[in-house]
C-alpha cells in the first residue's frame, strides 16, 4: 500500500471537514445584541470587537475623560481590572468629550490613560455617551439605567449581557457596592 505524503493528503483530509457557514453568526449570538459593535481602539487604527471581547464575561463599562476631577479613577479602575481579570472581568473605557473634559488629540488621551495611570484594560477612541448621538452601547446603558450625568460612570454587565448596576462618578472603583456587584457578576 502506497501512502501519500502528509502535505498531499491534507487537501483530502480537509475535504471531509466542513466549517459551518454560521460560525461567525454563532460567535455574534454569544453576546448580547447591544454589545455587537466594533469601535476604534484609542490612538490606534485597530478595532475592538466588543462582542468578541465581552461574550460570556462579566463587564464594567465606563465613560472617561482626561481632564476631569475624577480622572484619578483610572488608577483605581486598573487596580480593579488587575484584581478580577483572571476571573474573566473585562473593563472597557470609553473616552468622551460630552462634558468638555477630553483632549482633542487622541495621543494625549492615550498618554493620560496608558502612561500617567498605567491602564492596560481596553480603551476606545473618543465617543459620545449621552443624548441622540450616543454610541449604541451607551444608548442602551442609558435606556436600561440612566445616561452618564458626568464622566466616570460605571456600568456592571452580566456574562449574558444584562445590565446589572450603574454607579455614578462619585462611586470609587474600590467602593464596596461596586466590588459586590462585580463579584455577583463573576
Amino acid at each position: 500500500m502506497k501512502t501519500l505524503p502528509l502535505l498531499a493528503a491534507l487537501p483530502l483530509l480537509m475535504a471531509g471537514l466542513s466549517i459551518p457557514a454560521t460560525a461567525q453568526e454563532d460567535a455574534s449570538a454569544s453576546c448580547a445584541q447591544w454589545l455587537d459593535h466594533e469601535v476604534i481602539k484609542l490612538n490606534s487604527s485597530e478595532t475592538i470587537d466588543i462582542c468578541a471581547e465581552t461574550a460570556g464575561k462579566p463587564v464594567v463599562l465606563v465613560n472617561t475623560a482626561s481632564y476631569c476631577g475624577f480622572t484619578y479613577q483610572f488608577t483605581g479602575l486598573e487596580t480593579l481590572y488587575q484584581r478580577f481579570k483572571d476571573e474573566g472581568l473585562v473593563v472597557i473605557g470609553f473616552p468622551s468629550d460630552d462634558f468638555n473634559q477630553e483632549d482633542d488629540d487622541t495621543a494625549t488621551t492615550a498618554e493620560v490613560c496608558y502612561i500617567n495611570h498605567g491602564v492596560t484594560f481596553l480603551m476606545t477612541d473618543v465617543v459620545k455617551v449621552k443624548d441622540s448621538g450616543a454610541h449604541p452601547v451607551f444608548a442602551h446603558l442609558g435606556s436600561e439605567t440612566e445616561a452618564p450625568g458626568w464622566n466616570f460612570n460605571k456600568y456592571v454587565v452580566s456574562k449574558d449581557g444584562e445590565v446589572l448596576a450603574h454607579f455614578g462618578s462619585r462611586v470609587e472603583p474600590d467602593a464596596p457596592e461596586l466590588i459586590e456587584a462585580i463579584e455577583a457578576a463573576l
